[in-house]
């Protein structure tokens, strides 16, 4: 694969640098885990060498990210949303709404939203996809939060991560509570 091939070399270089360093692992380790000599990873981190299909896919599998996370060039690394500023919807049924901070990109299995809610009524969700994984910080107020069978009762910094594919609810038990939830898509 050369530059004009399609994923540029500097591409290459520093997704396998920030890769590896993520998976806190040597250039030996990953070397060694992908089948692949030392010095071709050094060149390849360098941004010399003529990697392979193959090369790369070994180092994706090895550093356990997607292929094109190797040779695509990284998308906005940074995104403000200010504090009020994003779009929100509000619930039918309870002082809720909910703001979409960052949708994942294709390919991701998580989103991140904001929630805003006021104590009057229990915001009740329906079950998402088979496999979602909420995972919630309580950044303000209080709130029970969780499984509709067996929720719990949060305050702020608190962290509750429960399945997303069973009936859940979310109940504001102060003025004012907000909370941060990452669906998990499994």
């Amino acid at each position: 694969m050369s530059p004009n091939d399609g994923a540029p070399l500097a591409i290459i270089a520093a997704a396998l640098q920030r890769e590896r360093h993520r998976a806190g692992l040597s250039l030996a380790e990953v070397a060694r885990r992908a089948g692949i000599a030392k010095s071709t990873l050094s060149q390849l981190e360098a941004g010399v060498g003529n990697p392979s299909i193959e090369t790369l896919w070994a180092l994706s599998t090895t550093l356990n990210v997607n292929f094109a996370r190797l040779v695509e060039p990284p998308r906005n690394t940074v995104t403000l949303v200010r504090a009020g500023s994003g779009p929100s919807v509000a619930s039918g049924t309870a002082d809720y709404r909910t703001a979409l901070l960052s949708a994942g990109p294709p390919g991701a299995r998580r989103d991140l939203y904001l929630i805003t809610a006021e104590p009057d009524r229990t915001h009740r969700s329906a079950p998402h996809a088979a496999g979602v994984v909420e995972h919630l910080v309580l950044g303000t107020g209080r709130a029970l939060v969780g499984p509709a069978e067996d929720p719990v009762e949060l305050g702020p910094g608190d962290y509750l991560g429960y399945p997303g594919d069973i009936p859940h609810l979310f109940r504001a038990l102060a003025p004012g509570t907000t909370a941060v939830i990452v669906s998990e898509h499994i």
